[in-house]
């Protein structure tokens, strides 16, 4: 199980990264129902933790602009175990989408300080 709160109306969870030859390092996410990908992080973040580029992509936004990003990949613990993930470098808060959530259960409890809790399935 993976657990986070609520904090200023936002759904968060902490999510634990690995680097090469590093410690582990923790990142909180806003988890958005919305974005269908696995992660988002701002360009800046990207650049400083080294994430290989992968590809570009097209994307679709909340403001119906369509734009070109960059993905890149990290290595992240979920659930207890190590997975490979897409990264979208956007310039946004670090967004937690549908596709990480793919196979799992998500409860909120929508209240400041609620329990957010995805369980698998």
């Amino acid at each position: 199980m993976i657990s986070g709160i609520v904090k200023n109306g936002h759904a968060t969870v902490n999510i634990i990264f690995r680097l090469p030859n590093q410690p582990n390092f923790t990142i909180e996410f806003v988890i958005n129902t919305g974005f269908t990908e696995f992660l988002s992080l701002p360009p800046a973040a990207v650049t400083l933790l080294s994430f290989p580029f992968v590809y570009d992509i097209y994307a679709n936004l909340a403001d119906n602009s369509n734009v070109i990003l960059p993905v890149h990949q990290a290595t992240i613990i979920w659930n207890g175990k190590e997975q490979v993930v897409n990264v979208l470098a956007t310039e946004r808060l670090p967004l937690l989408g549908t596709a990480l959530l793919d196979g799992y259960e998500l409860v909120i409890q929508f209240i400041e300080g609620g329990l957010v809790t995805i369980d698998e399935l």
